[in-house]
């Protein structure tokens, strides 16, 4: 497989037991934080409303960090928008 990828062992070997980086623990940790935020709302906030529940408990992230971290958790906020217009009287 080594040779294959053109990685050494050691490199390969060294990756696989690396911890992980302070970015990937912290999208863990802001992840679990929409999720709260999420749940207590039960099952309803979609990205702007729990990145504004992020802000006011002091975490700090961009929109598209938030709605990354959402689509890769599968955490869907729910729109109770007519999906249609009504044209005829």
């Amino acid at each position: 497989m080594c040779r294959v990828l053109k990685v050494s062992p050691s490199g390969y070997y060294d990756w696989k037991h690396r911890a992980p980086s302070a970015r990937r623990l912290a999208n863990l940790v802001l992840t679990e934080a929409i999720r709260k935020a999420h749940n207590d709302s039960d099952h309803t906030y979609g990205m702007p409303r729990a990145r504004a529940e992020l802000r006011e408990s002091g975490y700090s992230a961009s929109r598209k960090r938030v709605a990354r971290l959402m689509r890769e958790a599968c955490i869907r906020g729910v729109s109770r928008r007519r999906g249609f217009t009504v044209t005829t009287e």
